[in-house]
């Protein structure tokens, strides 16, 4: 079949929904692309390596706080979803995404071995008429100088024999106004056919498709839009410090930059960075601008001060006891929210594993409160093993501090008025004056 003919079947395929949809990797990007391919009656096979995901969505329960089992279970039960940890079924699916995590080594340089491992597991089982695209955020040139190379190998070609393109996934857990739907969805094709393919796939579940010339331009634009979030939530960080010593409340000057009808975007302080991609991305374009021989200083800079933050916090909370003739070696103390932003159930990169991993150094009692996360998993550099703290009032009197990292929708009137000392780095407590005296910005 030559290749226009090709690329002309698998989107005739996708056009009557009859193309199989194969989605690596089951969270928080995979698991809604599963349910909007579903819901426009496409029939979808999920993959996951860990077993225990997959038996609890075949039993049509989800493990996400932000997707009801009820989504799952309808799609499980009309035989729309199935989902299985046995990668050699990936011959099956028509198109095939991958929404794997790309985490960063200890040094802090891509580690892109779920990548890789999952290339290496499509390769095995590669077959004519397939397209792939790579969703997983990473530097420009990852898709043609990575995955291409090994897929190649197996003999077939890009354009002709299979489809190759990327697509940034622009999943914002626990954002209610913006749906997988809603979200318009950057595209690139290897070739111009494989251009053609990711459109038609794309179209069916994607209000607004925005195609552009190559994946190399489209893994940098999804770099862009977490390095812009980065770099100014820097700067207001570091306002925040200054306006600190300054006897400034950098909140009030936020909020009245904010009536400026043009040429400002308010972004604002809290305790660090957290997910898994603000604070991971930029460093994945500085690691790939080393082979142009160009440091981002600008990127590097704004990462040096998202990274001091929780050190700063630290600081404050020491600085609070010792003003009420306390210290923090024995200290209780009550961290509110661990999950990364408000009202979700993720707590990768979650600014509150440094902070409560320095207070610990420091000699600190740490517990924890967080509504949408019952314990502490392992996590790559921090291993806690404590679980979620019911808030009664006898803990909140016999605490010496509490400090609000994440601010979940809880009744924090309650907790301040009965907590000794608030130390607070989101602004919950902005409108309870009469508590002042036992309130600390940070």
């Amino acid at each position: 079949m030559e290749p226009l003919r090709m690329a002309n079947a698998i989107i005739q395929k996708i056009d009557r929904k009859e193309a199989l949809i194969g989605i690596i990797g089951m969270g928080y990007v995979g698991l809604p692309l599963v349910l909007r391919f579903c819901e426009e009656d496409f029939r979808v096979l999920g993959f996951d390596v860990d077993p225990k995901k997959v038996a609890t969505l075949k039993r049509g329960k989800s493990y996400l706080k932000s997707i009801p089992s009820s989504r799952v279970s309808q799609f499980v039960q009309s035989g729309h979803f199935d989902v299985t940890d046995n990668f050699s079924r990936l011959d099956k699916p028509d198109c095939i995404l991958i929404c794997v995590p790309t985490p960063l080594t200890e040094k802090m340089e891509p580690d892109l071995q779920y990548i890789e491992k999952t290339t290496e597991a499509i390769l095995q089982n590669l077959r004519k008429g397939q397209l792939i695209v790579l969703e997983s955020t990473t530097y420009p040139g990852t898709t043609e100088e990575l995955i291409l190379p090994r897929l190649e190998s197996s003999g077939l070609k890009v354009g002709k024999d299979f489809f190759l393109a990327f697509s940034p996934e622009r999943e914002d857990p626990g954002n209610k106004r913006f749906t997988t739907h809603q979200i318009p969805k950057v595209v690139a094709g290897v070739t111009p056919s494989c251009h053609r393919v990711v459109i038609a796939l794309y179209s069916q579940i994607i209000r607004k498709v925005v195609p552009v010339s190559s994946p190399r331009v489209a893994e940098l634009t999804k770099l862009l839009e977490n390095i812009y979030r980065s770099v100014n939530i820097a700067l207001v960080n570091e306002l925040k410090m200054l306006t600190d010593r300054m006897g400034i409340d950098i909140w009030e000057v936020v909020e009245a930059a904010s009536t400026k009808p043009f040429g400002f975007s308010p972004f604002y302080p809290g305790p660090g960075m957290g997910g898994h991609c603000i604070p991971i991305d930029p460093y994945y374009l500085s690691w790939k601008a080393r082979e142009y021989d160009f440091t981002t200083r600008f990127i590097f800079l704004a990462g040096e001060i998202n990274v001091h933050i929780p050190y700063y916090v630290v600081a404050k909370i020491q600085d609070a006891l010792n003003a009420r003739g306390k210290s923090l070696r024995r200290a209780r103390i009550l961290i509110l929210g661990v999950a990364y932003k408000k009202d979700v159930d993720d707590a990768r990169e979650s600014p509150a594993l440094p902070i409560m991993n320095l207070l610990q150094k420091k000699g600190a009692t740490i517990l924890y409160h967080d509504p949408y996360i019952p314990f502490l998993p392992s996590f790559r550099k921090y291993s806690f093993k404590l679980n979620s703290s019911p808030l009664t009032e006898q803990l909140l009197r016999r605490i010496d501090a509490a400090v609000v990292v994440t601010d979940h929708s809880i009744d924090y009137q309650r907790i301040v008025r009965l907590a000794p000392l608030i130390v607070d780095t989101r602004n919950v407590t902005k409108n309870m004056k009469q508590w002042k005296k036992k309130i600390v910005k940070a």
